[in-house]
């Protein structure tokens, strides 16, 4: 209820923002595709930013919120009608489907990534890190590089963990990249068995709990996806009934209620995301600006979560946590 009422009151003031704007202020689009709480909040952080800058609703911008919070059929929708109210910048907190989907609707309007967790070279968004050439820049959150950190990090809570369960989306480039190319070589040197399970589709994790309380992992590590950032709350209720520690790729399974997470930090990632609008808003453009990547990192810790499933946290692990949820 909370998390509606909260969404809806960002909203109104979204609206409201919009009938008081004076001519010639800015419009930025902002788009997201997670569950609305969690929407909200990066809304929120990212307003933050831009009011550091000088940018005030009602003054000098009109921000235009969109949340399609993961329903496919809903993307097209929300992505028209910002390329339609011709926007001067959209800044998209999404993963790769949405990002492709701003990309081909628009090559104009200034496209801004919010750090979710691609490589937007291999993905063709832009020619290359440095030079992006076209109309998309922003940040990129390489998170899957930090898959060997986090489950240093899992094995540092639960030193007697052996076999970690890894859940991913079986359709995401990345996650399958994580999984070939990251986790296995990292799990070796730490002495754990990992062991992948492929969720294809919502509909398909009932049957991956079910199988996973056959096999009886010592924990669980749950990569980031849009299927599985959509299904968070499914997740941490299973791996707290079944008393498993676990950890995630970003702060929104935290936030859902998980134990522990290891990514980019949050409100650094949405200041420099408010920089790039602010550059572009005073003509610069977004094929020469740069994608830059993550310098500052946040590992949270849950301890709700922790007396859920009676897990006492090792004081050394607790004093490195960035956040700690009481």
């Amino acid at each position: 209820m909370f998390g509606q009422a909260l969404c809806a009151l960002l909203f109104t003031t979204c609206l409201q923002a919009q009938a008081a704007q004076p001519a010639g202020a800015a419009r930025i689009g902002f788009l997201t595709g997670v569950d609305r709480t969690t929407g909200s909040a990066r809304f929120e952080e990212f307003r933050h930013a831009l009011r550091e800058l000088g940018y005030i609703e009602g003054q000098n911008i009109a921000i235009e919120y969109r949340n399609t919070e993961g329903k496919s059929n809903r993307i097209s929708e929300s992505v028209g009608d910002l390329v339609r109210l011709k926007v001067d910048v959209i800044v998209v907190a999404a993963g790769l489907p949405v990002l492709r989907v701003v990309k081909n609707a628009t090559g104009t309007i200034p496209i801004v990534m919010a750090g979710r967790g691609i490589d937007p070279v291999v993905a063709g968004l832009v020619e290359s890190l440095a030079r992006p050439g076209g109309n998309v820049t922003g940040l990129t959150n390489l998170s899957r590089e930090l898959g060997g950190k986090r489950l240093e990090l899992l094995k540092d809570a639960v030193p007697k963990i052996g076999r970690v369960a890894v859940l991913y989306e079986s359709a995401n480039a990345g996650s399958l990249r994580e999984l070939k190319e990251i986790l296995p070589g990292a799990a070796s040197a730490l002495g754990l068995t990992v062991r992948f399970w492929e969720v294809p589709r919502t509909g398909d994790f009932d049957a991956v709990f079910v199988a996973l309380k056959k096999d009886r992992p010592d924990g669980v590590y749950v990569t980031t996806s849009p299927l599985m950032t959509v299904n968070l709350k499914r997740v941490v209720s299973f791996v707290s009934g079944s008393r498993l520690p676990s950890i995630g790729s970003s702060i929104g399974y935290v936030e859902t209620g998980g134990l522990m997470s290891y990514d980019g930090n949050f409100a650094d990632g949405y200041r420099r995301v408010a920089t790039y609008v602010h550059r572009i808003l005073k003509g610069a453009k977004p094929a020469d600006l740069p994608v830059e990547q993550p310098t500052k990192f946040e590992l949270m810790i849950n301890l709700k979560a922790a007396k859920q499933i009676g897990l006492t946290i090792p004081p050394n692990v607790l004093a490195r946590a960035d956040r700690v949820i009481r």
